[in-house]
């Protein structure tokens, strides 16, 4: 059982890795590998009441999961939709490119932190069609937003999904993992860009020519796009304070704030026409969300869930330490890989391969591994969910991305993942 377990994983990640080749999409395969995997874990196993224990604790760890990551979704939809993202893009001016790069990179970076590191790619690159005219300059920032978008979602909570995985799991705690990766990932950026200022200097800014505005009934005003900004970032900044002074899982926090930010745009929009209100009600955003990303989430990690209760990754782990021995060499490999392959099911399968029995919470294990699973994504545009969504927003060829961007991706993530380490070995 336990080879065909393995098999049915291999095929099922390689399906994923591979879904724009194949043209499969990896939420079909995410589903039919876990429902393989499940099945044939019930049958052979042969105590359904075992195997029901089993599921019933995995859904309860996924459900956490996805409930938040439904919540945060929903309410950046509805910022969005109130165009509050203005408030951040409309003061970004500047006439040199590696000035703006700079300043585009400092913005992404702590925006992703608050948000998450998909939708600030998108808010990014799409602010930068509304800022340069050139496409060779609109590709060349496209990819240091990717950089700075992940390495941005590391040092955060609730800005990588990986990162929310290992908080939500109790591998790390929200007050740790900003002090321990605030500033690796810092360095993970500030290398990109000091290299690419230099290659910018003395480049000027080619605004396009400038659009006509909205249809004034898709407009808001401007305290609609202040209160809906601040107060949806407000809620997703307040979700880590309410898990400490609550103990209640993170998901409640951001189903508590989601609640107060519906009400709050009920009141606000109670006096307007229906047509000129629905595309900015939350029914509306709930509609807008990512479901196949979340359908995809659920898949994923109940596949794993079950190489973990089969005992496969623990063997998995005992091999890698007798093999190469040093953890954090084996950390930077599986960051490494996540420049290949999804880095979900990477971190999901570490969090099955290491207990936090041998591994307490913020331990050295799982803050690296939250840095290197979220940084190390960027060396290749399909290695992280902002650079596919960077990819299919300016249509960024796979070979340009490796000529022009994953030298300044791999330079970075060696200068903080060794920033890090002597970091650790100061603090500890």
């Amino acid at each position: 059982m336990l080879n065909a377990l393995i098999l049915i994983f291999i095929i099922t990640y390689a399906a994923i890795a591979f879904e724009h080749s194949l043209k499969i999409n990896k939420s079909a395969s995410a589903l039919l590998g876990a429902g393989l995997l499940w099945t044939l874990y019930a049958v052979n196993t042969g105590d359904a009441h075992l195997v029901g224990e089993h599921l019933n604790e995995s859904l309860v760890s996924t459900a956490q999961i996805v409930f938040f990551l439904m919540g945060a979704m929903a309410i950046v939809e509805v910022v969005d939709a109130h165009q509050g993202f203005e408030v951040i893009t409309s003061r970004i001016q500047t006439t040199k490119l590696s000035s703006l790069m700079w300043l585009v990179g400092f913005v992404t970076f702590f925006l992703s932190s608050i948000l998450d590191n998909l939708t600030t790619t998108i808010v990014m690159v799409s602010l930068m069609k509304k800022l340069l005219e050139k496409r060779d300059d609109r590709l060349f920032f496209a990819g240091i937003i990717v950089i700075a978008a992940n390495a941005g979602g590391a040092w955060s909570p609730i800005g990588d999904v990986t990162t929310t995985m290992l908080w939500i799991g109790g591998q790390i705690t929200a007050v740790e993992i900003i002090k321990g990766l605030f500033l690796p990932s810092l360095v993970n950026l500030l290398v990109p860009l000091v290299v690419t200022s230099f290659w910018l200097k003395g480049q000027q800014v080619v605004s396009p020519v400038a659009q006509t505005l909205l249809d004034t009934e898709h407009q808001t005003t401007a305290f609609e796009r202040n209160l809906m900004f601040f107060l949806g970032l407000g809620i997703l900044v307040a979700v880590p304070a309410f898990k400490t002074w609550t103990h209640l899982p993170p998901f409640m926090g951001v189903l508590f704030g989601l609640g107060v930010l519906w009400f709050v745009g009920d009141v606000v929009h109670r006096e307007k026409l229906n047509e000129h209100k629905q595309h900015l009600s939350l029914t509306h955003a709930l509609s807008k969300i990512d479901m196949p990303s979340i359908v995809f989430f659920v898949g994923i990690l109940l596949s794993v869930a079950t190489l973990e209760h089969t005992h496969i990754l623990s063997n998995v782990a005992a091999w890698l330490d007798q093999t190469v021995g040093r953890q954090d060499v084996i950390v930077m490999i599986i960051g490494l890989v996540s420049a290949i392959v999804d880095n979900v099911p990477l971190v999901a399968a570490s969090m099955g391969m290491y207990s936090l029995a041998q591994y307490p919470a913020d331990s050295f294990l799982w803050e690296f591994l939250a840095y290197c699973a979220g940084t190390g994504g960027s060396i290749l545009i399909i290695g992280s969910a902002a650079g596919v969504a960077a990819m299919g927003l300016e249509r960024i060829d796979f070979i340009w991305y490796v000529k022009k961007i994953s030298g300044l991706a791999l330079m970075g993530y060696f200068a903080g993942a060794f920033f890090y380490i002597a970091e650790y070995a100061l603090t500890h």
